[in-house]
């Protein structure tokens, strides 16, 4: 056999399959896709069905190179990209890149890097699947022309530099309308009532099966209960069973990485990524539950090996949608021996999780005994106590799935021997006021699992669009830890009822994803104009037609053809007919001037304004703060916004100003600029014409001591001291001198020669 060029779509993927691979074959890696559509209008030809126009990507022209030479010297080529849409497509382009047709290749794919999947993959390889590039090239043409014709709209209509997209502008929808449920939501207090009852030389807790509205039937209920005597009314015994999740899609993974591990959704893509290329788990982006035959076998044997026969069950998972892409394998150990793997951390974690969740599907269902106890109590109520004991762990042995949903503790465990009508003792009786909470906000997990329902999007889809609308500056993470909010706690003491208050912190949206002012304005202008676009059916709808696409029933430029006749109408219509969207929110009155405040997204974001935009006298502008919103900002805190910059007195008959800049608080006397450090005791609202003259001194006396020599021939020349030593400083320009030299003692000519005799600049090497 001669030589065989295998090409894959990353370098680490390459390492590994080399290993298993004889002297015969040479494993090359393209780094990912080596085209793309060409920037700007030449990008689609619309008038033509749609034809992309690709070129080179400019960091893969030497890859190219490097792959075109390797081609020549090869008898035979194997595209070994990954086996989904993507893959299919970078497969596609390297073969139309390097000019394949003309020379021997097959396209090869596994669902695991391993030897015997490579080497399976090679005995049995095939043709590019065209249905699968188009089903990619259509996702790409679409979304390019989304973005292409919604972005400039959003520049004219909202704010130049904005960006729109057909599933991210539908992920940021989710996020803005789950904030207007917050908003609308309306907290309301009840009472849960808790109590102690001594059974022999154990406890019994149990909760109420009433929540009271009021503290006054709370009061009503403690004082019925002084004197009560409590019984045992019934006690039910019932057998249950507790069986496994299924083993791992990309969604299911993302959401327990974040619940177990901490992990953002994009930090356990690219950890996965590694383990697959290091051949330890399998492909990584799938919405399949599927597990092979080879893959029951493994796990099979390994439970039966380190646990008992008793505990292995075998379980073969359907998917719940028929939509699943492709028929891949759920993301599983290659080796279902290895329990843990010697990695660096995040690897080894995430390894042990999967390792975990695979095996855990395949074994026995966990027996259980739960009881159920219920108390008589005064006014007709019961006291409940729930027990639960394990009489045989299964799965339990290995792993429990977490849930994404905040849930109230239930009071399980061992309950103590007792009897109905056995009389009890209580020891303690409580009642806890407690408020209703609004919908929770979108952690990146629950996002995820919300796309996922809806049917937007796809498993290689979901990282990228949540880093988007978040690089975008739609949404951001929630710094606020909460606010303190007080509550009544009532009980029961020696017959007498107490009222107690405690605080608790609440309403930390710490980690959580919240809109931002442009998020939303943004959200709402396209719901008003592109309603279609931003509807969840739609969007869902697209992707079953990509699938179709895959499939083979559907003809891509046809689905384009018929979405983008309308839209682009639609398009020109919102150009011509709508009008700004600005978010505007009309705060009051300023005292001062009796000119309107308002809050709005301006040109370069969220803005207070005091003054009407189309009257004679210019308006007062002033940017919001970091943690200001157009939304909740108050009259007060906008007028607070106008105090700066602020004339406090003159020095040296020059009008001196303090004001607040990118960089901290700052006194300013003509282009001399002086930082007010708070360390120094120093701040804006201390600030006297006296401490402020003493800066500038200060800082004169500095820049004074900075200069070390100046030259008659070039006032723009200096010799100076810097924070890393001298320097010479040309105009805007700033060189560096040698080390054996006294820089007070250096000619004009000699600094001129030091200019022009600077050493090589050191290349930064350039991160991948």
């Amino acid at each position: 056999m001669g030589k065989n060029l295998v090409i894959v779509e990353s370098p680490a993927k390459a390492k590994t399959i080399e290993k298993y691979l004889g002297k015969d074959f040479i494993v090359m890696s393209s780094y990912g896709h080596v085209r793309d559509l060409a920037k700007g209008d030449g990008s689609i030809d619309i008038e033509n069905g749609f034809k992309p126009k690709y070129i080179i990507s400019s960091d893969k022209k030497k890859i190219i190179t490097e792959l075109k030479k390797q081609v020549k010297a090869v008898d035979f080529v194997w595209l070994a990209s990954d086996e989904d849409r993507e893959g299919e497509a970078i497969s596609w382009h390297l073969k139309e890149t390097l000019g394949l047709d003309k020379k021997g290749y097959k396209r090869i794919t596994f669902n695991e890097i391993t030897k015997s999947a490579v080497l399976k993959a090679i005995e049995k390889p095939r043709a590019i699947d065209d249905d699968l590039v188009n089903a990619q090239q259509a996702r790409r043409i679409l979304d390019r022309l989304v973005g292409f014709e919604l972005s400039p709209v959003l520049w004219r209509k909202v704010k130049p530099s904005l960006s729109a997209g057909r599933v991210q502008s539908v992920a940021v929808r989710l996020v803005v309308e789950r904030e207007q449920d917050i908003e609308k939501f309306t907290t309301k207090s009840f009472y849960r009532t808790e109590s102690v009852f001594k059974v022999g030389s154990s406890i019994l807790k149990a909760k109420l099966n009433k929540q009271f509205d009021s503290q006054s039937d709370v009061e009503s209920f403690l004082s019925d209960s002084a004197d009560y005597a409590y019984k045992v009314k019934s006690i039910t015994k019932k057998p249950a069973k507790k069986s496994p999740a299924a083993p791992f899609t990309t969604s299911t993974l993302q959401q327990e990485a974040s619940l177990k591990l901490g992990f953002s959704v994009s930090r356990t893509m690219s950890v996965a990524q590694r383990l697959y290329e290091s051949g330890l788990i399998t492909y990584m982006r799938t919405d399949s539950v599927n597990l092979s035959e080879t893959a029951l076998t493994g796990a099979k044997n390994e439970i039966e090996q380190s646990y008992g026969k008793e505990y292995h069950k075998v379980r073969k998972f359907k998917n719940k949608s028929g939509g699943a892409q492709e028929a891949h394998e759920a993301i599983r150990p290659t080796d279902f021996t290895l329990h843990s793997i010697d990695a660096e951390r995040d690897e080894a974690r995430l390894y042990q999780l999967i390792w975990k969740r695979s095996i855990a599907s395949q074994m026995s269902d966990a027996q259980l005994e739960r009881t159920a106890i219920k108390i008589d109590a005064p006014q007709g109520f019961e006291f409940a106590a729930n027990g639960e004991i394990v009489l045989f762990d299964g799965f339990l042995k290995v792993y429990l799935e977490s849930k994404l949903d905040d849930e109230d503790d239930e009071m399980e465990g061992l309950l103590p021997a007792m009897s109905e009508g056995d009389v009890l003792e209580q020891t303690e009786l409580k009642s806890v006021q407690r408020f209703t909470r609004p919908p929770s906000r979108y952690v990146e997990a629950s996002l995820v699992k919300k796309l996922e329902e809806l049917g937007i999007g796809r498993p290689s889809t979901y990282a990228p669009t949540i880093s988007t609308i978040q690089k975008r500056g739609y949404v951001e993470r929630g710094e606020s830890e909460g606010e303190l909010r007080s509550y009544k706690l009532l009980s029961l003491d020696a017959g007498q009822i107490k009222v107690d208050e405690a605080t608790e912190k609440t309403g930390s949206n710490k980690g959580k994803m919240i809109p931002t002012d442009i998020g939303r304005v943004v959200t709402e202008f396209l719901m008003e104009h592109f309603g279609q676009v931003m509807d969840y059916n739609f969007t869902a709808n697209v992707e079953k037609e990509f699938d179709d696409i895959a499939n083979g029933m559907v003809e891509w430029t046809k689905m384009i053809e018929e979405f983008y006749g309308p839209f682009h109408k639609r398009v020109e219509d919102t150009i011509e007919n709508s009008e700004r969207a600005s978010g505007e929110r009309m705060l009051g009155v300023d005292p001062k001037t009796g000119l309107n405040v308002y809050a709005r997204i301006g040109r370069y974001g969220p803005m207070a304004q005091i003054g009407e935009s189309d009257q004679e006298e210019k308006p007062k502008f002033a940017s919001l703060k970091k943690d200001q919103s157009i939304q909740t900002i108050t009259i007060e805190e906008a007028l607070e916004l106008f105090k700066f910059p602020k004339v406090i007195g003159q020095y040296e008959d020059v009008d001196i100003k303090i004001n607040k800049g990118r960089f901290g608080p700052y006194v300013q006397q003509a282009k001399l600029f002086v930082s007010i450090k708070e360390e120094n005791g120093d701040t804006l609202e201390n600030m006297t014409i006296e401490r402020a003259i003493e800066l500038i001194e200060e800082k004169k006396e500095e820049d004074r001591n900075r200069i070390i020599k100046s030259f008659d021939e070039d006032d723009t020349m200096q010799l100076l001291n810097g924070r890393y030593g001298p320097y010479l400083k040309v105009g805007r320009k700033n060189y560096k001198l040698p080390k054996d030299v006294e820089p007070k003692d250096l000619t004009y000519d000699e600094c001129l020669h030091i200019m022009e005799n600077q050493p090589a600049k050191k290349r930064k090497a350039k991160k991948k």
